[in-house]
């Protein structure tokens, strides 16, 4: 995993750190008792001065630091270190392990993670993995299967690598591997989850079916050596509306009914209750706009029952996912003809502590059924923190979550016989590892959540051993992802390198990116001197108003968060654009907001053919728009100011729209992003973007004008 280091954030890092903590976390997945265990550290100095730094380490009781143990370490001006130590528990046990940094004899850094060590257990060498041993339930248990892990998309993984107390038991795995699949049925049949349910992505609708995430079924599941040993169904993801639903009745029809009775119903082991296939849908209430109307759903709902019995089932339970107390959106999902209700996780705001969390979800599934409305089977959530820790973050510990498994079952238990309520309760989620809501294995509970579904759901199966993949010499999973890491960290230690243009000592110059590297370069520098380079993602770079420019074609560059960029006081964006293609709209040239921080941070952009600034209090809030379209064909200074007061936004040096804001800047821990909304996106500038600069304060207008009037900037100095 060392190639992985430099993403990793410090738990606590101000904008003046002598040190960062790039790095804390175990060499091993999961550690276990009675085995040494690596722990590494990644240390970065902070400062343009050589620093000594010595660290202390702080470990659960009955965990010990085995020697040596390392003294001080020098590191050079904006250098990093590699700390490694070995650790051993003597039995099974959790807490934290803690690691604190000095310099000069003052406190510079800590980082804290919490680690279970699983019992003790001999090591072997076997050629495969050992059979599952199911362990039998009076109550069919499924698990919520998010199946986004692909080999190719290392950045799904982004989320977790901020948070290495949720580091799976596989590693950072390649979910298209067959043994990634042997694993989970292994674990999942052994601890009573007896079905998955995978997220389902059609990517175009109208034609035939073409699916996107699908290798978790098609290339591991239906691959692997288990395949036979659970069972599993989908849930149909068509929130992308007019590309993941149907186009109209015959597309339903003719191309993606067929494929789901032949690709999956007809699969020995899709789940059927009473014979009839079991279908998931997560937006159902959609339909109604692809179909016409609720009278439309509901004969298609019927159509497609029938259609099932004619291929040989006794009918189709179809089940709409809703996570809230609506009456009226519960009746409009009865009236299209759905059998039950069902949520896929539940969104419980505030933060809560993990008895609140227990206690809304259990408020929410009673309030469901008092309602009478529609039949629900019950889901139970384990936790949540959004894919950037956005909004509401929580999570119930393996003892709390089994608490709430027992109080969701007596419910279950006192619904009508013979429903699927009463015969089957869900699991959210298996691993949404990047969202913040998992029971599968991992580094800071071990199979703390999976024993507790055991021993609520099959209290009478006796003891039982949890097997790792270390544990009989396989693996690992996660080569291609390790690979795609050590490239990015590759790429973040050039990015960081020292460079000055002439200008960058300006009073509160945050960062410089000029672009002007060599057109192949992966990365571009920050000529504030500030080392706050970023990657590039997509994106290429033609020649600009000085050097070169990037050119912004739905790629952008990526500058890895920073304390810095969290400025509060004030802000000032300044760059020059140049674009051939008028009236573009939601096109971001700067942007430090995103989904779930939406009142927070700033950006530079254009709507309706107008540049614009964003300073939000709120969602969408105090936007300031240029009094004119942005000129074509030419190079154009862009600049927003916000100085607690007020937005302002300048074009060529002249303040063109200014609107009242009150208040500080709104704080996040988002990358800054260059070119772009995010990489990828739709809402991209389309053009030459040159000499970004950010500051943490608003400039004046003559400083604006300074640097319009300066027009094209002295070449770099090299340093």
């Amino acid at each position: 995993m060392a190639g992985w280091a430099c993403f990793c954030a410090a738990l606590s890092v101000s904008a003046d750190a002598v040190v960062q903590i790039r790095r804390f976390e175990p060499e091993s997945n999961v550690c276990r008792a009675g085995r040494p265990e690596t722990v590494v550290a990644v240390i970065e100095n902070m400062t343009e001065r050589e620093v000594a730094v010595q660290t202390k380490y702080t470990l659960p009781e009955g965990v010990k630091l085995l020697p040596p143990v390392g003294g001080a370490t020098s590191l050079s001006a904006g250098g990093q270190a590699l700390i490694r130590c070995q650790v051993e528990a003597a039995a099974a046990c959790d807490g934290e392990l803690v690691l604190e940094v000095a310099s000069e004899g003052q406190a510079v850094g800590r980082s804290a993670l919490r680690v279970r060590f699983l019992p003790p257990l001999e090591r072997r060498k076997l050629s495969a993995i050992p059979p599952p041993a199911p362990v039998r339930t009076e109550m069919l248990v499924g698990a919520h299967h998010c199946p986004l892990w692909e080999s190719d998309k290392p950045a799904m993984w982004n989320n977790v690598l901020l948070h290495p107390e949720r580091t799976p038991a596989l590693g950072f795995y390649s979910q298209e591997n067959p043994e990634v699949s042997d694993w989970e049925t292994k674990w999942a049949v052994e601890h009573g989850v007896s079905f998955f349910i995978y997220c389902w992505y059609r990517t175009s609708q109208g034609c035939p079916v073409k699916t996107q995430f699908s290798s978790a079924i098609h290339d591991a599941l239906f691959k692997s050596r288990f395949v036979d040993r659970m069972k599993f169904t989908i849930m149909w993801e068509n929130q992308s509306v007019g590309s993941a639903g149907v186009a109209d009745e015959k597309d339903l029809f003719g191309n993606l009914l067929p494929f789901w009775i032949e690709s999956y119903f007809k699969h020995p082991s899709y789940l059927k209750v009473d014979n009839k296939p079991v279908l998931f849908v997560y937006r159902p209430e959609f339909l109604i706009q692809d179909l016409g109307s609720v009278e439309n759903v509901g004969r298609a709902f019927a159509k497609m029952r029938q259609t099932c019995k004619d291929a040989g089932f006794d009918g189709l339970w179809i089940l709409g996912e809703y996570r809230g107390l609506e009456a009226n959106h519960l009746e409009m999902m009865k009236k299209i003809g759905l059998d039950s209700t069902f949520a896929y996780c539940w969104y419980i705001p505030d933060n809560p502590s993990p008895e609140q969390a227990i206690a809304t979800q259990m408020g929410y599934i009673r309030k469901t059924q008092e309602l009478g409305i529609l039949p629900q089977v019950i889901t139970v959530s384990q936790a949540w923190s959004g894919w950037q820790d956005e909004g509401t973050i929580w999570k119930i510990p393996p003892a709390g979550f089994k608490t709430l498994l027992g109080q969701a079952k007596a419910v279950a238990e006192t619904l009508p016989e013979g429903s699927l309520g009463r015969r089957m309760l869900l699991l959210d989620n298996w691993n949404e590892w990047g969202e913040g809501h998992y029971i599968a294995p991992y580094r800071e509970y071990g199979f703390g959540y999976l024993d507790a579904v055991r021993e609520v759901f099959a209290p009478a199966a006796g003891p039982h051993v949890d097997l790792l993949p270390e544990d009989v010499g396989l693996g690992p999973y996660d080569t291609a992802i390790r690979k795609a890491f050590a490239e990015i960290a590759k790429d973040r230690e050039q990015a960081r390198q020292y460079a000055v243009k002439p200008g960058a000592e300006a009073r509160g110059l945050v960062g410089w990116w000029a672009f002007d590297e060599k057109g192949e370069e992966p990365v571009t520098v920050d000529y504030s001197g500030k080392r706050h380079g970023g990657r590039l993602l997509g994106a290429a770079r033609a020649p600009g108003i000085d050097g070169n420019a990037l050119l912004c074609t739905g790629g952008c560059v990526r500058v890895e968060s920073d304390p810095a960029f969290s400025v509060t006081n004030g802000v000032t964006v300044s760059c020059w654009v140049r674009t051939e293609r008028a009236a573009q709209s939601q096109a971001w040239i700067v942007n430090r907001i995103q989904g779930g921080g939406e009142a927070t941070g700033y950006r530079l952009g254009l709507m309706e053919g107008r540049p614009c600034f964003n300073v939000p209090q709120t969602p969408w809030s105090h936007l300031v728009y240029a009094t004119n379209a942005l000129p074509v064909g030419r190079w154009v200074h862009l600049a927003g100011t916000c100085d607690g007061q007020v937005l302002r936004i300048y074009v060529d040096g002249e303040r063109c729209g200014e609107l009242a804001r009150v208040g500080p800047v709104g704080t996040n821990g988002f990358p800054l992003i260059l070119g772009s909304f995010a990489a990828g996106h739709a809402a991209h500038f389309e053009g030459l973007l040159d000499e970004v600069k950010l500051y943490n304060r608003a400039l004046t207008p003559q400083e604006i004008l300074n640097l319009y009037v300066k027009g094209v900037p002295v070449k770099a100095v090299a340093q």
